[in-house]
């Protein structure tokens, strides 16, 4: 792996952060590079496209093991899913930074410090004093403005027109 590792956001509305990061992380993956892709609010029994072609392609998995609270509703256990995503995203800093991680994938991490889960300065320091070569990718909706201002790259998805709108639930292999 060549030069400064960089900065990568994407956030909005539109279909596509994960999907985008997903990309980045097989190309990386096929270049050499040692990738950890997290994803917070994921259990680590559910279905996803991409869990064997990561386990194939050498990507390693970490999966925060709880939902989102948006899906859970009254059923949330905001305790259990503040330390979910807490011991995950320590774990994930310790290892990348420990292993030599060319690409960290943080996938939801917006979402978490935007629901105070994960805070926000923590994360800015972390990124502020990430190993030199460490290329990290951020995705959620909202990314705030201190955010958008440590990233490199910023894109946003921009949704226009969405299926779920008008009643489709998420397909297997298109949107998980």
């Amino acid at each position: 792996m060549n030069g400064q590792g960089l900065i990568h956001i994407y956030t909005g509305d539109g279909k596509g952060k994960t999907t985008a990061a997903i990309g980045l992380a097989i190309r990386a993956a096929g270049q050499g590079f040692k990738v950890l892709f997290v994803q917070f609010f994921k259990e680590d029994g559910a279905s996803s496209g991409e869990k064997d072609i990561f386990r194939s392609s050498g990507i390693e998995l970490i999966r925060s093991n709880c939902r989102h609270p948006l899906f859970t509703k009254e059923r949330t256990d905001h305790q259990k899913v503040k330390e979910a995503i807490r011991t995950t995203y320590e774990a994930a800093k310790k290892k990348a930074v420990e292993e030599g991680a060319g690409l960290l994938v943080l996938d939801e991490a917006i979402s978490a410090i935007n629901g105070g889960w994960i805070e926000l300065e923590d994360v800015l320091g972390f990124l502020k004093n990430k190993p030199a070569r460490l290329e990290v990718v951020l995705t959620g909706r909202n990314a705030s403005m201190e955010l958008v201002q440590v990233a490199d790259y910023v894109t946003e998805m921009l949704k226009i027109k969405h299926p779920y709108d008008n009643g489709v639930k998420a397909r297997k292999g298109i949107e998980f």
